[in-house]
């Protein structure tokens, strides 16, 4: 599914990821945890073609290098950024319509993918008109979701998702998680957090950043102590 060989990724002339070699099977859950400015966010960008990068990211056994950012989402990668990144001027559902329509889905497409999000995430239903400025910050957390739901058939990558949600909201986030696995089982989810406990009902395998490397590891693995740079 999705493959690293000798990543290498720096930032300001910093080595956030050193020779990384690394596979995620299909349908994996996989946790990647690590202290706040260890990587995490860094991994997921050099994924969907944000960062430069040095070594090899095979998608579905295909070389990434060759292949823009705009057009890594239409290989059915959903990516939603730990910032939310809404367009205020739309409304919630033109938010969760915008990566199929820029992928050109087809209206029947456009159509069966919006009826997936909302079967995943009802309460986006109920919001789809209320324009995406006036979402709480968690709210808008579940809209990303939707959003990487809408395009990500195959991989869909979550950045610090439980971040700065209330326990209720928090609740509901775990709950369209777990539809969405009960859904579909052939998924691979990748989710990034700095508290690992968060995590314990999803990974199938945890994987530890620090000191530049990925590797195996357990939940309650994180050592603030070993943040190499900001993410």
């Amino acid at each position: 599914m999705l493959e690293f060989k000798d990543l290498t990724v720096s930032l300001g002339g910093i080595r956030i990821l050193r020779d990384v070699c690394l596979r995620v099977e299909t349908s994996e859950s996989v946790a990647l945890i690590g202290a706040n400015g260890a990587g995490k966010t860094t991994t997921l960008r050099a994924i969907m073609g944000l960062l430069p990068s040095e070594g090899d990211i095979l998608f579905d056994g295909k070389i990434l290098s060759g292949v823009p950012p705009a057009k890594r989402p239409k290989l059915g990668i959903g990516y939603a950024a730990e910032d939310r990144r809404l367009f205020s001027a739309f409304n919630v559902e033109e938010n969760i319509l915008m990566p199929g329509e820029v992928a050109g889905f087809s209206s029947e497409q456009l159509s069966r993918s919006l009826k997936r999000v909302y079967h995943i995430l009802p309460e986006l239903k109920e919001m789809a008109k209320r324009p995406a400025g006036a979402v709480s910050g968690g709210q808008g957390k579940m809209v990303a979701l939707g959003r990487a739901l809408m395009i990500g058939s195959k991989l869909i990558m979550l950045d610090e998702p439980f971040q700065g949600l209330a326990p209720a909201l928090a609740h509901r986030y775990s709950e369209a998680l777990r539809r969405l696995r009960d859904e579909d089982a052939k998924l691979t989810l990748i989710i990034t957090e700095s508290n690992p406990k968060l995590l314990r009902k999803f990974a199938d395998r945890v994987l530890v950043i620090d000191r530049g490397e990925i590797a195996e590891g357990e939940l309650g693995v994180a050592n603030s102590d070993n943040a190499l740079a900001s993410a």
